[in-house]
């Protein structure tokens, strides 16, 4: 599924007192967070963190494969990997080789709706860091040997990381099927026909058309003066060209995808040693962050449902009825498209994909008729408060959610808003939202049919494989 889903493993404090540390964090947090926007369009975001004398930096693009069209597939990925293939001044390598100098570690990630880049190191390294990511945002050298290279490695690890990968082939073909219109239907690695028929062209024209200071987010977090980091993103970025006719986010064509009239199924065989049911909603995303009520109410229920040791899916399908080994929820209300709320579970021995699917249905028809308790709704209020101030204690964690919700066309300053809009969500918003979006109109179902395995050696990742 999308990154980012889940929030296992949290410690559950009081209500009160996650309440009182979120409002004390927020306020040290606005306090300590500046906005720049330079000349040519480049957003420079800085937050004062002065626990230790590290910082991260991280440039995002508002690129991701959301923007890609039909025959170059993958590409926003594909480029993600050649950023490192060196210019003029920086030769191929030598961009990680002197950050691992430095002491620090760097690498990038694509998404469906963004891709981004990102060093982590001592703060008096932070000089070279900047100059070296704003040399590859304008000066990019992108070769044809260089490009048949690397083209073989994404290839790679579309086999390793989804061909080969039973459950992740599933999501794939899923989102394909969940999808009508809408590029999310695409997955971010590419077709691999696509891969296969790409050249070195499309690739420059992905980075010509969207690598530019006006469609770029720098964050920079850690132990640092805002002031000295906006002069040397002046000094670094400031004379970097804006590109022409690159519309913003909230300027770009709308892809709205068609309602779903009826249930859609599928089955895929592919080797696993156990079948996997997988089961995909509709719903919202944010569109309006102050106005919005049903994606905060969506993301309550992904904690009612998942999340925790008492949460409604592992204890009534795993723990009493037994009819699961494994089961979970996922939701994001960020993103720039459609969303989907999944449900999905691995059958016990002896219980068929039919008989999961039947149980999950029963689960979310129980809200309908039931509803949640205030209990259940105060124990997963506190988790996401929890979740987000835990955040805080991660400089890395902080940069990410500023980042995530820039490139999506909404501001690091709806953070806070949103917080105070999970808070609110009442157990009948919940029950509303299941009433509401869980319904066969709006339904794929994906199921893994498991093939027999065949013993392999094991796959050599290559050398070049990044993230």
């Amino acid at each position: 599924m999308k990154p980012d889903y889940g929030m296992t493993g949290i410690r559950i404090f009081s209500f009160l007192a996650l309440f009182l540390a979120s409002w004390c964090i927020s306020i040290s947090a606005h306090a300590n967070t500046h906005e720049f926007l330079l000349d040519n369009g480049l957003k420079l975001i800085v937050k004062e963190d002065h626990r230790s004398p590290v910082v991260v930096t991280q440039v995002w693009y508002k690129a991701g494969s959301i923007d890609e069209v039909n025959g170059v597939t993958g590409v926003a990925h594909v480029l993600e990997h050649m950023m490192f293939k060196g210019t003029e001044k920086v030769p191929n390598g030598e961009f990680s080789k002197r950050i691992a100098a430095a002491g620090g570690r760097e690498n990038a990630f694509t998404s469906y709706d963004y891709t981004a880049y990102y060093q982590q190191l001592h703060k008096r390294h932070l000089p070279m860091a900047m100059e070296l990511e704003a040399d590859r945002m304008h000066n990019l050298i992108l070769t044809e040997e260089e490009f048949s290279k690397e083209i073989k490695v994404v290839m790679e690890e579309r086999r390793l990381r989804t061909d080969d990968q039973p459950r992740s082939l599933l999501y794939e073909k899923m989102m394909a099927v969940a999808f009508q219109s809408h590029p999310y239907k695409n997955p971010i690695i590419g077709w691999m026909n696509d891969l296969e028929n790409m050249r070195v062209t499309d690739a420059k024209a992905w980075y010509d058309h969207w690598y530019a200071p006006n469609n770029a987010i720098l964050v920079i977090v850690g132990d640092v003066d805002a002031k000295e980091v906006f002069r040397l993103a002046q000094k670094n970025y400031g004379a970097i060209p804006a590109a022409r006719n690159l519309l913003p986010i909230e300027g770009r064509k709308p892809q709205t995808e068609p309602a779903q009239i009826g249930i859609k199924r599928m089955i895929v065989k592919a080797p696993a040693e156990l079948p996997y049911v997988m089961m995909g909603y509709h719903a919202p995303t944010i569109r309006n962050v102050t106005t919005d009520w049903e994606p905060y109410a969506l993301e309550i229920l992904e904690g009612v449902l998942d999340g925790h040791a008492s949460a409604r899916l592992n204890k009534s399908l795993v723990r009493e009825s037994q009819i699961a080994s494994a089961a979970s929820a996922g939701y994001s209300a960020t993103a720039r498209g459609s969303g989907l709320f999944f449900l999905s579970a691995v059958p016990s021995a002896g219980k068929t994909a039919a008989d999961l699917e039947q149980a999950l249905r029963n689960e979310m028809a129980r809200i309908i008729s039931n509803g949640v308790t205030e209990e259940e709704l105060a124990r997963v209020k506190a988790q996401v408060i929890a979740g987000h101030v835990y955040q805080r204690d991660s400089i890395f964690s902080q940069a990410m959610q500023i980042g995530r919700m820039e490139s999506m066309g909404l501001s690091h300053r709806d953070i806070d808003v949103i917080l105070e809009k999970l808070k609110s969500v009442t157990a009948e918003q919940v029950r509303d939202v299941v009433k509401k979006y869980f319904n066969d109109d709006s339904l794929t179902v994906a199921v893994l049919d498991p093939q027999p395995l065949e013993r392999k050696a094991p796959a050599k990742i290559p050398g070049g494989l990044r993230h």
